[in-house]
C-alpha cells in the first residue's frame, strides 16, 4: 500500500492528467479496496477539524444523520458494518440518535475502526460496537459532558468546593458569590443528570453490543464507563488514551497491527482523507464503499 506521500502523490498525478475529481477517485478506490479485504459494508465518517479549526459542522451533530442514511442506502446489510470514525466528538443526544440509527441497520454487528482519533461523543460511538480496531497511533477520549467547553464535573467539584470553603471560612462567601453567580440557576442540575445520561446510554450499548451474551456484561460496563465518564480520574476531556488505556479499561480491542493488509489499507484511507481535507474545502465527509457520499464544505 501507498505511503503518505504516495497517495499525494497519487492525487496529483490525476490531476495532471485532468481529473477534476482525482482526490475523490483516489480516496474513493481505496475504500473500495477496504471493502473487498474485509467482506463488511465500509461506512467512513471522516470531520476535517484538524484542518480547519473553528469550523462549527466539524463535530456530531443531527445533519450527521442525513450523511449515515446515504451511505447506507442500498447496502446489504447482511454484511455488517465497518465503521471507520475520525471525529472531534460533539452532541450526545445526536450521537445517541447515529447510534439508535445504525443498529435498526445493522443490529450489533458493527465494527469501529479508528485510524487516528475518534474523541468525546466519537468515543461513546466507538462504545456502541461490538468491537475497535485500534493501532498504535490510535486515540478514544473520555465523554464527560461538556457545556460550551465547561467540563460538567469540574462545575460539580467547583461547586462542592466553594461549599466547603465557605463553612470552614465564612470570610470567603463574596468571592464564592462572584465565582458561583455566573451559573444559571438550573445548571448544576443539567451538568448532573448530563453526566448520568452519558454514562447510563453508553453502559447499555456495551451491555446489548460488545458484550452481548456475557454473564459479567453489567460489572464490565460500569468499569468501562467509571473510567471514561469520570473528569476527575482522566484530568482533561482532551485526554489522548492509547490502545493499551482502551485495553485496560475493558474494551473489546483488536490491534489494527494483527492483520498487515487491514493496517495498510486503513491507513491509506486515512492518508487519503487527510488530503483531501488539506487541499479541498470539504470540512466533513460521510461516505460509503460504494462511493455515495454527502460532503460538508467548510468555506
Amino acid at each position: 500500500m501507498p505511503s503518505w506521500n504516495e497517495v499525494l502523490q497519487e492525487i496529483l498525478v490525476e490531476q495532471v492528467q485532468g481529473a477534476k475529481d482525482g482526490i475523490d477517485k483516489v480516496r474513493r478506490k481505496y475504500i473500495a479496496q477496504l471493502h473487498n479485504h474485509t467482506g463488511r459494508n465500509v461506512i467512513c465518517y471522516y470531520s476535517g477539524w484538524l484542518q480547519k479549526p473553528g469550523y462549527s459542522l466539524s463535530s456530531v451533530n443531527d445533519d450527521d444523520k442525513n450523511g449515515f442514511m446515504n451511505a447506507v442506502y442500498q447496502m446489504d446489510r447482511t454484511k455488517g458494518l465497518d465503521l471507520v470514525l475520525h471525529t472531534p466528538g460533539g452532541n450526545i443526544a445526536a450521537a445517541e440518535s447515529i447510534v439508535h440509527y445504525l443498529r435498526q441497520m445493522f443490529g450489533t454487528d458493527i465494527r469501529a475502526i479508528v485510524p487516528q482519533i475518534s474523541m468525546s461523543a466519537g468515543t461513546m460511538l466507538a462504545c456502541a460496537c461490538k468491537e475497535l480496531i485500534m493501532g498504535k497511533q490510535s486515540n478514544i477520549g473520555p465523554f464527560d459532558p461538556q457545556f460550551g467547553g465547561i467540563p460538567a464535573y469540574g462545575v460539580l467539584e467547583e461547586f462542592q468546593k466553594a461549599v466547603e470553603s465557605v463553612k470552614a471560612d465564612p470570610g470567603s462567601i463574596p468571592m464564592w458569590q462572584a465565582i458561583i453567580t455566573k451559573y444559571h440557576p438550573t445548571f448544576l442540575g443539567e451538568c448532573e443528570k448530563a453526566i448520568e445520561h452519558a454514562g447510563d446510554i453508553v453502559n447499555m450499548w456495551l451491555v446489548t453490543g460488545m458484550f452481548k451474551d456475557d454473564a459479567d456484561a453489567v460489572a464490565k460496563a460500569r468499569t468501562i464507563v467509571t473510567a471514561l465518564n469520570d473528569h476527575a480520574g482522566t484530568k482533561t476531556h482532551e485526554r489522548h488514551l492509547h490502545m493499551e488505556d482502551a485495553i485496560g479499561f475493558g474494551l473489546k480491542v483488536v490491534p489494527l497491527e494483527d492483520d498487515q493488509v487491514l493496517q495498510d489499507l486503513v491507513l491509506t484511507v486515512h492518508h487519503s482523507y487527510m488530503h483531501t481535507f488539506a487541499s479541498s474545502h470539504a470540512g466533513k465527509i460521510i461516505e460509503n464503499h460504494l462511493g455515495a457520499a454527502i460532503i460538508q464544505f467548510a468555506s
